[in-house]
């Protein structure tokens, strides 16, 4: 039966054609957009996990920025300590130098005078970005990590370096509670009995007993400074890996994240073609469907 009111071959071939562009419409904001999951209507769960990881992606470049200013404070550290030893090298061939018979161990003292001198300002020129890691007795902390366990609990891990001004420590000198260097602790500032500190010795009235007592108190000095140099070390070769790791692991997850929201173009390309295909034989449907109702006017024609 052909009728004119109803015309269920149009509603059929309609039909078709809204699905295919819809399904058109989709494939073009994939191809647009390069999403395959671009907003939670695409895929709740995916778009839910990618948001939360492109979240902590974040989270890790701040982690990154932060190593990068930690190991900025440890190599400043390192590089006061590698000088300081150096200084007290220097002034440790200087006493051996005042062991000689008739050698002015006045003019020898002065030279050390301003080697004394130099390990102050090595040591108050050792701080970047308000912290100095060779004066003080706290603990300094950078961050190492950003981590997010199985029940989704975030959190933020240091990796942290005592500082003791004790004898013997790992700092030049101590630090006063505002801020000031303290020259009577440290590895230079701490006092080895009759002799006094080296920072404060002065061998101008030393005899050879002296003289021997201060170069035991260097070689001690410099036997604690080259730890401390090589505790800075370690960590300054623990911060490396770790930003090489935080960088592995932040492109990880952007390939993870990729794998559930990224469209496959090549895939896109096809449907896109063969969509397109559809719609045109949809749209040629269509029109032979609306067209068979004319068809009825030849019935009533004389």
């Amino acid at each position: 039966m052909t009728s004119i009111l109803t015309n269920v071959a149009a509603m059929a071939a309609l039909q078709t054609l809204r699905g295919i562009n819809d399904s058109l419409e989709d494939t073009q904001n994939r191809v647009s957009s390069g999403y395959r999951v671009e907003k939670a209507a695409d895929n709740a769960a995916y778009w839910s996990i990618a948001t939360t990881m492109r979240s902590d992606n974040k989270a890790l470049s701040a982690v990154s920025d932060a190593l990068g200013l930690g190991a900025a404070k440890v190599d400043t550290a390192y590089s006061a300590m590698d000088s300081a030893i150096d200084v007290i090298s220097e002034i440790k061939a200087k006493i051996v130098a005042a062991t000689e018979k008739g050698v002015d161990k006045t003019k020898v003292q002065e030279e050390i005078k301003q080697l004394q001198a130099q390990l102050m300002s090595i040591a108050q020129s050792a701080s970047f970005s308000g912290e100095n890691w060779v004066a003080g007795n706290s603990t300094k902390s950078v961050v190492s990590t950003f981590v997010r366990d199985g029940n989704g609990n975030v959190s933020v891990k240091t990796t942290d370096y005592v500082l003791s001004s004790g004898s013997m420590g790992n700092v030049l000198f101590g630090m006063t509670s505002v801020g000031a260097i303290e020259t009577t602790s440290g590895i230079i500032g701490t006092s080895s009995g009759t002799i006094g500190s080296i920072y404060t010795m002065d061998i101008t009235s030393f005899g050879s007993t002296e003289i021997s007592m201060a170069l035991t108190a260097i070689e001690a000095g410099l036997e604690a400074m080259t730890k401390a140099a090589s505790q800075l070390g370690s960590i300054s070769t623990r911060i490396d890996l770790q930003e090489n790791f935080v960088a592995s692991l932040s492109d990880s997850i952007d390939s993870g994240v990729g794998r559930l929201i990224d469209a496959d173009m090549e895939e896109e390309s096809s449907k896109l073609t063969a969509l397109q295909t559809q719609q045109q034989l949809a749209i040629q449907s269509l029109s032979i469907a609306n067209s068979s109702a004319q068809n009825i006017l030849t019935l009533f024609r004389s």
